[in-house]
């Protein structure tokens, strides 16, 4: 049992629901990203999800893509974050999730990914632009180093395709609340809560939900149909303006309305 299976059976036995921050690597530095993990453990988080900076996020909303861009003009590596993380673990004890693209794993190569990661510490990774059709290429190496492959649904996942992703899975199964890219919204879909449900009665992980969700009302409204809210852009964003206290505020609201 891995740190993601201790900690959302711990959750599940406190009858709790879980909080993930999404934050970038390399933005503002990686000497400054052990900092930021041991800042949002402080604040009580249930994990974090850590952005690989990569110059084509298909996935990423403005917020983010500006962030991976900062990160990359700081020299930010895939090879450096896992160093970094690796340092960190001596103090960071919160499950840590890599959120990547494809192309950088090749690059880097996906034997000596998956060693490395698991070396660092990593306990999942999110690789949004790959299919289950195609996960085969990765997947058996990251489950015989214990790092679980989050699968991610949409609004537009049929019945069947929800249902096959959601038993294949391991960790959690990550819900995107939007028909789009990452970033702050002012609302959501009329559909969503029916969305979550089936997921979460077709899954048997914790269902997270991510996209979009940025202040203690969204988390209070999305967090209802499911085990936990994935926050980013307004993380990512409040970091790179160093509001900390903020940060600090925005997280200990959005559990208290999900505690």
């Amino acid at each position: 049992m891995n740190r993601l299976e201790q900690t959302f059976q711990a959750l599940k036995i406190k009858k709790e629901k879980a909080f993930v921050p999404y934050i970038m690597a390399g933005d503002g530095g990686l000497e400054v990203l052990e900092e930021r993990l041991l800042f949002l453990e402080k604040c009580g988080v249930t994990a974090v999800e850590l952005g690989i900076p990569f110059s084509d996020p298909v996935a990423d909303g403005p917020t983010i893509q500006q962030a991976g861009i900062r990160a990359l003009e700081n020299g930010t590596t895939l090879k450096k974050v896992l160093q970094t993380v690796e340092a960190a673990r001596k103090k960071v004890s919160i499950p840590i999730i890599l959120m990547t693209y494809m192309n950088p794993i090749l690059a880097f190569g996906i034997d000596r990914f998956a060693e490395l990661a698991h070396q660092a510490g990593v306990d999942g990774c999110i690789i949004p632009d790959l299919p289950i059709e195609e996960e085969e290429i990765i997947e058996p190496l990251l489950n015989q180093f214990n790092i679980d492959l989050i699968r991610l649904v949409t609004l537009t996942s049929t019945s069947e395709r929800i249902k096959e992703i959601a038993t294949k899975g391991n960790g959690y199964v990550y819900a995107v609340t939007v028909t789009g890219i990452t970033g702050a919204r002012t609302g959501f879909d009329e559909n969503l809560g029916k969305f979550l449900n089936e997921v979460k009665s077709m899954s048997p992980l914790p269902v997270l939900a991510g996209f979009g969700i940025s202040t203690p009302e969204h988390v209070k409204e999305v967090s209802q149909y499911c085990d936990g809210v994935i926050v980013g852009s307004k993380i990512v964003d409040l970091f790179a303006q160093n509001k900390l206290q903020e940060i600090e505020v925005l997280i200990k609201s959005a559990k208290a309305v999900i505690a």
